[in-house]
Order: structure tokens, then sequence, then C-alpha cells
């Protein structure tokens, strides 16, 4: 009869215990204990260390972004530009080339402000458009998003937990290439007392 493809191979998670020496099995060498007890301890380690400063990292960088959304929010308001004149080339950068038109729009003191916006589709004299300014009245980008401030602790939390797990990982890795010289050492070992052995008692 067939076996099961569970008896062959197994799970994955089955195959990945057994590539990491997770698994139980009584004919394991000491080596192989030392082993799996320093993978056990590792993994107990990150359980223990990544969670709580992931959620210390996630904490601090929602608050200085919520910090930040305040600040900007208070700094920045919305003000109707109109255009006063169209044509201008600006660039940004080496590279990057793109069409500016002339503006004015109230400043901060009530007094009409002139300057360069970037251009926009259909922008032609005496067309309007709202934009951004800071305190004094410079045109500005719109203040920050409350959704950037969650991406960025998502993002904080997860490279804390790669930080604490990439050390942890590089340990065992360590461990395990010296658990493997050893057992290839004992490998040998027996290899040796076998064909000593086989020497010794010649077949008749």
């Amino acid at each position: 009869m067939r076996r099961s493809g569970t008896g062959c191979g197994g799970t994955p998670l089955a195959r990945v215990r057994r590539r990491l020496g997770l698994e139980r099995n009584e004919l394991r060498r000491r080596v192989d204990r030392v082993q799996r007890a320093v993978a056990l301890g590792l993994l107990v380690l990150l359980l223990a260390a990544a969670p709580p400063l992931a959620a210390w990292t996630v904490s601090w960088s929602y608050d200085a972004g919520s910090r930040a959304e305040s600040t900007e929010r208070a700094n920045r308001h919305q003000v109707v530009a109109t255009v006063t004149s169209t044509g201008g080339i600006g660039t940004s950068g080496d590279r990057y080339i793109h069409e500016t038109v002339q503006a004015s729009w109230p400043g901060a003191d009530g007094k009409p402000r002139v300057g360069t916006l970037p251009s926009w589709k259909n922008a032609k004299a005496g067309a309007q458009r709202t934009i951004w300014v800071d305190r004094e009245g410079d045109p500005t980008v719109r203040p920050r998003p409350h959704s950037r401030t969650v991406t960025d602790a998502a993002y904080a939390g997860a490279a804390t937990v790669l930080a604490c797990g990439a050390p942890l990982l590089l340990a065992y890795v360590l461990v395990r290439r010296r658990c493997d010289r050893h057992r290839d050492e004992l490998w040998e070992a027996d290899w040796a007392r076998m064909d000593a052995d086989a020497g010794h008692n010649p077949r008749s």
C-alpha cells in the first residue's frame, strides 16, 4: 500500500521544524539537542522582546505623526490663487522641467502676494486654484494626512520586529553551522571506527 504524503514529507510546518532541528527524535545526538535548546531559547527571546519593543515604536511613531499633523494644520491654510500670466518654465533638480504660472493670492497680512506656481491643465490668465500656504503666506504642501501617520507607525513596528529578529537569526545560523561541523566530525569518527572494526573482523 502506498504511504500517505504526511508520512513521507509531512506538512510544511513539520518540514520547517525538521529543517530547524526542533522536532522530537530519540535518535538525535547531544549536539542535536543542544541546537534544539538554543533555537527554542532564541525563539523565546524573540517573542519576549519583539512585541513590547514593536508596541513602543508604533506608539512613539504614531504620537510623533499626530503631533506633526496638528502642527501643520495649525500653521497652514488654504487660499485661492489667481493666475496673472502663463508660459513660464521652471526646473526641479537636474532633469525635471515643468511649466509654471505667475499668480497672486492673499498673504497673511491681507496684502496680495505674487509668485510662481506649478502650472495645471487649462491654466490661463484669470483661472483660480486653491493652494496651501504657511504662516508667512508662502506656498507649501498640504498638511500631513492621517493615513501617512498610520503607515509610518506600521513600518516602525515591522522594522522593530526585523531589527530584533535579524541578530537572533544570525546567532542561530552561526550555532547551526558550528553544530553541523561537529556532526560531520562525529560521522567521520563513526566511519573510522566502522572501518577499523571491519579490518579486525574480515569475512572468512
